[in-house]
């Protein structure tokens, strides 16, 4: 059941093209309390904010799969998540910052998940903004890519 929600929750932000609705600059003031654990860097390189290493690098957080940060140990609560096929979306990374233990025990119906991330932030919107503005625009949905490719025994001269 929880994975059909989350499953859901990500295709509705999909259709909709969500957008955080928080205010990037305050969320960018906002982020100094997390980069003591966390890191944005690009794929390339290029260091957005410097973070520390204790949690995982999150350039294009919003649209990852859960536990799916390259070169980073997660722990087995968040990486069994993961294992799911859930995906963060802005709602999903909303109610994680507000309660990571929570959170986990609630998706993975699990009484003893465990997380390392122990900061709790009340009213996370302007931080999720901040990291969606740093990150790589979401590639179009795959139904907007399936209106754009031709139907099966379709071609593309048709005169």
């Amino acid at each position: 059941m929880k994975k059909a929600l989350t499953s859901a929750a990500l295709l509705f932000a999909l259709a909709t093209g969500a957008q955080a609705e928080g205010d990037a600059a305050a969320g960018e003031k906002d982020f100094k309390k997390c980069k003591a654990c966390h890191t944005v860097v690009s794929p390339e390189g290029e260091v957005i904010f410097k973070g520390g290493k204790t949690g995982p690098n999150l350039y294009g957080i919003v649209g990852r799969q859960i536990g799916g940060a390259e070169d980073f140990k997660y722990g087995a609560s968040i990486t069994a998540l993961g294992e799911t096929g859930a995906v963060w979306t802005e709602e999903l990374l909303a109610a994680f910052i507000m309660d990571p233990k929570g959170f986990l025990k609630e998706q993975l119906d699990d009484s003893k998940a465990k997380t390392k991330m122990t900061f709790k932030w009340k009213k996370p919107e302007n931080i999720i903004a901040y990291l969606a503005s740093v990150a790589p625009a979401m590639e179009e949905t795959s139904e907007e890519a399936m209106e754009e490719a031709p139907a099966e025994g379709d071609s593309a001269a048709t005169n």
